[in-house]
């Protein structure tokens, strides 16, 4: 038995909200609801009335189907933090240097799914279910074409030896005839 509740617009934003929902999420009812009373943070409190939303939730869910759930056994399956819209005030705050900013209200939905099946048990669909395909293998050409293995073979090893080679010694001409203009120079400023 899954049962959800949500809870929108809350105070704080979203980054916050987050922090307190990763310390609960896969945790026992029980555990999640001690964890939010003693918790700090200022979204702890909205996040505990969805918790207990979510309860009630399952409670009503259970008792439509006529089936038995003893909400000490509900665990919190998923937890999420969406942003919500930024209230955009017309107030500046003062700032450094005669600057202002301008005032910004977050506000965050937070989603709680409770179930009452043991974590880890599965109905089966997550393994007929495929993987997902990366935007890279969608678009086709280069992007999705595997990258080749360094040193696959001794003819590819050999041939990046020999221009390795051909350019260290193209390097070293360069060098070289750098330091003969240096030198020319150095002599020229010598006999002026």
């Amino acid at each position: 038995m899954e049962a959800r509740a949500s809870a929108k617009y809350l105070r704080g934003s979203a980054q916050k909200a987050r922090l307190v929902i990763d310390m609960i999420r896969g945790k026992n009812v029980n555990q999640a609801l001690a964890i939010l009373r003693y918790s700090n943070k200022r979204a702890a409190l909205g996040i505990e009335k969805c918790v207990k939303s979510a309860i009630a939730n399952a409670n009503e869910a259970a008792e439509k189907a006529n089936i038995a759930v003893d909400p000490d056994d509900l665990w919190l399956k998923g937890a999420y933090v969406d942003r919500g819209p930024t209230k955009n005030r017309r107030r500046m705050r003062p700032a450094p240097q005669g600057r202002a900013y301008r005032e910004r209200r977050h506000f965050c939905h937070v989603t709680i799914l409770v179930s009452s099946d043991q974590p880890g048990e599965d109905d089966g669909k997550s393994a007929s279910v495929t993987p997902a395909v990366s935007k890279r293998a969608r678009r086709g050409g280069a992007a999705a074409a595997p990258r080749a293995k360094r040193g696959a073979s001794k003819t590819e090893g050999e041939n990046s030896e020999t221009k390795s080679a051909a350019t260290k010694e193209a390097k070293g001409e360069k060098k070289a005839s750098k330091a003969s203009r240096l030198g020319k120079a150095l002599r020229r400023k010598k006999n002026d």
